[in-house]
């Protein structure tokens, strides 16, 4: 009896323990999932921290290559910057695929030895070259030297005057553009038909009238390159610089072709050649020669227009305006009264006004030049700030055209000094 009731106490205890472990199992297992969690958390974070490591490495990767470029970039720099100069020379004959004759900048001509890594087709006859100061080998071939007036007669900004502001020559600008423009933004139209494009025009008449505000709306309106320059400049004082330039000139438009040149006043090269005349006139003569030439020369123009302007068409020479170089001669006339009235209307347009009366103005003003209608428009402004007043009245406009009556009518008489500052 004893020994079962042990038994059965035993037993009863080892059910209470079983059901205890029963009870407490959750418990150890929710201490091992939170673990595991914790451990996941902490590999995707040193996952993440690994990537970023690797991003860094790449970009100092980056960084380091792009200063190891820099440092011999400035390196190569440094190197050019320590390195004796070259001489200038012109080539004369290439003798064969190593050697060559060359002149150098002093006049001495030398048998030397040619880079290598030098295009064959490039090396002709006067090309300006690099020589290498110690040996004269031909280091490099260099573009053709332009005078400085010439390199620097090209417009790298436009003007802000566009075909709008050219008012009351509707006529001469369609022809303007015909002759310019439409050549060379559409050849096509001219080969279709079989004909050559005009070479170049010539503007003539009075001054003030648009000339040259017609030729800054073609630079404004066209993408070629525009080039423009005042005969006056190609009249040099040393024998052949003035055909020199105009050589150059030429050469940097068909270099930098399509191109458009602008020669003001031709009239200061173009003269009539005479029997009688001194050195100077003679190196003018000279000029025009080398411009004639140029015109209508050997040499084809292609994609260089000219366009000239004078205001004294009688003095040129004929051979300047016949066909061939100047194929159109447009006349640029004062305006009549429909013109006035344009040119007017526009100035006017820019300024504060009351009560204007245009017509009564236009009908004042016969005779006058462009130039003339918008120094009336300014000299009106000018009386109305002079008065303290932000607006220009009819009278304004009106005292400005007689103060610039009396000037017309005085032009020239300035023997007294005051004519002079009137």
């Amino acid at each position: 009896m004893a020994l079962a009731f042990i038994n059965s106490h035993r037993l009863a205890k080892l059910i209470a323990m079983g059901t205890d472990v029963e009870q407490n199992a959750p418990s150890r297992v929710l201490p091992q999932e939170d673990d595991l969690k914790n451990l996941e958390d902490a590999y995707a974070q040193l996952q993440d921290q690994a990537q970023n490591l690797i991003n860094e490495r790449s970009q100092m990767e980056t960084d380091i290559r792009n200063l190891k470029k820099r440092a011999q970039r400035l390196d190569d720099e440094v190197r050019l910057l320590r390195a004796p100069p070259l001489i200038i020379g012109h080539l004369q004959d290439v003798l064969d695929d190593r050697t060559a004759i060359v002149r150098s900048s002093n006049g001495t001509v030398f048998q030397v030895s040619l880079n290598q890594r030098l295009e064959p087709k490039t090396l002709k006859p006067g090309t300006r070259v690099a020589l290498n100061q110690d040996t004269l080998a031909v280091i490099e071939v260099l573009h053709d030297a332009w005078d400085p007036m010439v390199s620097g007669a090209e417009m790298v900004t436009k003007p802000d005057i566009s075909y709008d502001a050219v008012a009351g020559l509707d006529e001469q600008v369609e022809t303007v553009r015909e002759a310019i423009e439409l050549p060379l933004t559409s050849p096509e139209l001219f080969r279709k038909v079989g004909i050559t494009p005009p070479k170049g025009i010539l503007l003539v008449g009075p001054p003030g009238c648009g000339k040259t505000l017609l030729a800054k709306a073609v630079a404004n309106q066209t993408d070629a390159t525009f080039i423009r320059m005042v005969g006056s400049e190609l009249a040099q004082k040393y024998i052949g610089e003035g055909g020199r330039m105009v050589r150059e000139l030429f050469s940097l438009a068909k270099d930098k072709s399509p191109a458009i040149i602008f020669l003001d006043e031709i009239d200061a090269i173009g003269a009539k050649r005479l029997d009688g005349s001194t050195s100077g006139d003679r190196e003018v003569q000279r000029t025009l020669m080398q411009l004639l030439a140029e015109l209508d020369g050997f040499d084809a123009l292609e994609d260089v227009k000219i366009i000239a302007a004078t205001n004294r068409p009688d003095i040129l020479d004929d051979a300047l305006l016949r066909p061939g170089r100047f194929d159109r001669i447009i006349t640029i006339p004062l305006p009549d009264e429909k013109a006035r009235k344009a040119i007017l209307a526009l100035h006017i347009s820019n300024m504060s006004t009351k009560r204007v009366k245009l017509q009564k103005i236009v009908e004042k003003t016969e005779g006058y030049s462009g130039a003339e209608l918008k120094a009336t428009c300014v000299e009106a402004g000018m009386i109305a700030i002079r008065d303290k007043r932000s607006s220009v009245t009819n009278d304004d406009l009106m005292l400005a055209v007689a103060r610039l009556n009396e000037k017309k009518s005085t032009a020239g008489n300035t023997s007294t000094p005051d004519r002079l500052y009137s």
